[in-house]
């Protein structure tokens, strides 16, 4: 280390400066502290920046985890989509054609676990993604049980119910393929004798008289004869709450007790009762009232011919009877 010398205002002569232990002490601990003080900035920076191996390997961890769990989330959405769709059709198609009460959705979804069950899962690690993903897991399952439970009912009602599908009404009373022989619609019309709108009750086909008229399903007939304004009449009990007419017939082939198949030849077309031209008039009664017999002709119309006979079939003019 270098000698320091100081002028000596009273000799004006150089003097050497000599220092005590204080001043070796103050000035060493201000190295040793400023050494301590940088030593700490970079360890915590070291630390904040740079993490360890073990560190560094959890994180990679953790990363990969979170991008599997979201991941794992948009699947179970896509299969929340398609069971959605399943119990669509399941209520509204399936459990409508075999007449079952559909499955309430408080059933589909049932009682999910208590919220404090959750509340736990959000002090675990990936809070959120582990408690939302628990959430749509415990939905799915209780739903897939409820849909897997639905299709055994419907297995079981379809072949209970095999009867009921012969049963129902399901095809037009005469050979219709081309639809050239419908005349008039269910619903308002005005009355070809008497000029004033009335309701009409069923669908008018036109045909030649002799034409074969068929039963529409399988069932016991409850009436054949004479009725007032309908002329030569069968009317068909097919069970399960549904009942057909067939009116204005020339000929009669069944008698009240008969059973008839889907198809059979129960009349023949004619122009008897309140009728101002040749046609069977048709009815479909279900729990006792007249309904739309449009409805009941799914095996005998594509989905093209259907829509047409919707269109021919809402035409506002006069009726045959």
């Amino acid at each position: 280390m270098s000698k320091k010398y100081r002028i000596n205002p009273e000799t004006l002569q150089l003097e050497r400066i000599e220092h005590g232990l204080r001043y070796w002490l103050r000035r060493s601990g201000g190295y040793i502290i400023g050494g301590i003080c940088l030593g700490v900035i970079f360890f915590y920076t070291f630390l904040y920046f740079f993490p360890s191996p073990r560190e560094a390997s959890l994180m990679q961890y953790n990363k990969n985890l979170t991008a599997e769990m979201e991941v794992l989330g948009k699947q179970v959405d896509q299969m929340q989509i398609v069971l959605s769709d399943l119990s669509q059709r399941d209520d509204n198609l399936y459990r409508a054609i075999l007449g079952a009460e559909p499955i309430p959705m408080s059933v589909r979804l049932g009682a999910t676990r208590q919220i404090t069950y959750y509340d736990s899962l959000a002090r675990m690690t990936n809070t959120q993604l582990a408690a939302d993903l628990q959430r749509k897991v415990d939905v799915l399952e209780k739903e897939l049980y409820v849909q897997a439970r639905s299709y055994d009912e419907i297995l079981d009602l379809a072949k209970k119910q095999e009867t009921r599908m012969e049963n129902i009404p399901a095809i037009q009373p005469v050979l219709n393929k081309d639809l050239k022989h419908m005349a008039s619609g269910y619903g308002w019309r005005i009355d070809p004798v008497y000029h004033i709108r009335r309701f009409h009750e069923g669908m008018d086909f036109t045909a030649p008289v002799g034409t074969d008229i068929f039963a529409t399903g399988n069932g016991v007939v409850t009436y054949a004869g004479w009725r007032q304004g309908y002329g030569e009449t069968v009317e068909i009990d097919h069970g399960f709450n549904y009942a057909t007419r067939y009116a204005h017939c020339s000929k009669l082939f069944v008698r009240v007790g008969q059973k008839v198949k889907r198809g059979d030849v129960i009349a023949l077309v004619g122009n008897t009762g309140k009728s101002t031209g040749p046609h069977v008039h048709y009815e479909v009664h279900y729990l006792g009232r007249p309904i739309d017999p449009r409805n009941y002709y799914f095996y005998d119309l594509s989905p093209e011919d259907y829509d047409k006979m919707v269109q021919l079939s809402s035409n506002m003019g006069n009726m045959l009877d």
